[in-house]
């Protein structure tokens, strides 16, 4: 049947990311450790780490009845201290791995049968390197006191179980469907309707709110760390953006099922009173405070929102950029000249973008190319208004607020939950 038909388009057409900064110190991979492993048991959480015995191979261990099948073979790691596996085969003796789910600059994902549980989890497997290790140890950290407070309606992931495994944090989540840039991708980068794009903003801002409530900042919100809850979706009718006759199902596009998210990749959450020098989040979603060197706090999460929302609701990231400069100038571009008191408190590894108390641009342009790249954007309010129906003039307001330049002056997530996108009686439009 036609309907049942439709285009997979798999070409990621954004520029690649740079791997978040917030763990960039060089770091040497441990070499892989031979030797038995023994087994701690400590409240609900099980480490396997190398046993003092180390001259003896792994296959001869039995220890708290594990069986010498109970895990896979010993395997060296790969180059980048990725953990070899292969499907079907054990990670301990709980966890039967049945599929990759995917793989980021942390380690990989694994789709496991819990056979304690009887269910299918999300084991995240952490490279065995020690950036990674650490990082992988404050997200633990985070997710138990996330755990803790949460009552059941935070829309951040739960986590099951973690395990110190063949020198691997591994951390257990319930499993749950695509991220929100893999559904846009999936869909050709179409963009989501307008209703939808509100549950899930509203969502979103209730975990931020959460969060900040517990004086935790995310630093790396973006449309690959929100996970919709279940995969399942319908395929609707749609014509817009299609400039040739589309061949087979593309005329239909995807529109999840269910509207649940949640937030996902704690690794570079911070608490408020910790050293904050470092860069954090994925650049296409960084606030301007943190280009410019002026510190960051719980408004970076806020700007993050603010630009997610916008790419949800035309397909594409807002600013597709991979240079500093570029990127304040894209601000400007689309927002509005920034403020000149932040410009001139501009920090000692921003001062070259500033000159005569303006953005040094397009003077400071490293192309043509980039300058072509900016011209060619739109203003906040033309770009949503072409491609949002009803409630156009509520998101840009709502918007405006959390893309605010002044980190003091951009709304909390508490208040922009208040604001009439989410509040107004949308039923009787």
């Amino acid at each position: 049947m036609e309907m049942e038909r439709v285009t997979e388009l798999t070409i990621d057409r954004r520029p690649r990311k740079r791997p978040r900064l917030g763990w960039d110190a060089v770091s040497q991979a441990p070499k892989a450790q031979l030797g038995l492993f023994y087994v701690q048991e400590i409240g609900n959480v099980t480490s396997y780490a190398p046993s003092r015995t180390s001259s003896d191979h792994p296959s001869s261990l039995f220890v708290k009845g594990l069986a010498r099948n109970g895990s896979a073979p010993w395997r060296e790691d790969d180059k980048d201290g990725h953990y070899v596996f292969e499907l079907g085969e054990n990670l301990t003796s709980r966890y039967k791995i049945h599929s990759k789910m995917g793989e980021g600059t942390f380690g990989q994902v694994l789709e496991c049968w819990d056979r304690e549980r009887k269910e299918m989890v999300a084991i995240k497997i952490v490279r065995g390197v020690k950036k990674y290790r650490d990082a992988a140890m404050i997200e633990v950290d985070v997710l138990q006191q996330l755990g803790k407070h949460d009552k059941g309606g935070n829309r951040c992931v739960q986590i099951r179980n973690w395990f110190d495994y063949r020198n691997h944090i591994c951390i257990v989540f319930e499993k749950l469907g695509p991220s929100l840039y893999d559904f846009l991708r999936k869909n050709n980068y179409r963009s989501f309707p307008i209703d939808l794009v509100r549950e899930i903003g509203r969502q979103l801002l209730e975990c931020v709110a959460f969060m900040h409530d517990l004086h935790l900042i995310h630093t790396d919100l973006k449309p690959e760390n929100i996970l919709l809850v279940t995969p399942d979706y319908v395929k609707v009718p749609d014509y817009k953006g299609l400039s040739k006759s589309p061949k087979d199902g593309s005329y239909y596009k995807r529109i999840p099922k269910s509207s649940a998210i949640k937030v996902i990749d704690f690794g570079s959450t911070t608490y408020e009173k910790k050293d904050q020098t470092y860069i954090v989040s994925t650049r296409h979603y960084r606030a301007p405070e943190v280009i410019l060197g002026l510190g960051w706090s719980y408004p970076c999460d806020i700007w993050s929102v603010g630009c997610i929302l916008v790419e949800l609701c035309s397909g594409e990231a807002l600013f597709q950029t991979h240079e500093n400069l570029e990127h304040l100038a894209m601000m400007e571009r689309v927002i509005g000249p920034m403020p000149q008191h932040m410009l001139k408190r501009a920090g000692r590894s921003a001062e070259k973008y500033v000159r005569r108390g303006r953005l040094d641009w397009p003077e400071g342009a490293m192309s043509r190319d980039s300058i072509k790249a900016v011209l060619k954007l739109h203003r906040l309010q033309n770009l949503i208004m072409q491609h949002v129906d009803h409630s156009a003039g509520d998101l840009i307001h709502l918007v405006q607020g959390l893309l605010r330049y002044d980190p003091s002056d951009r709304l909390s997530a508490r208040e922009a939950l208040r604001h009439p996108f989410f509040t107004r009686d949308h039923l009787r439009r």
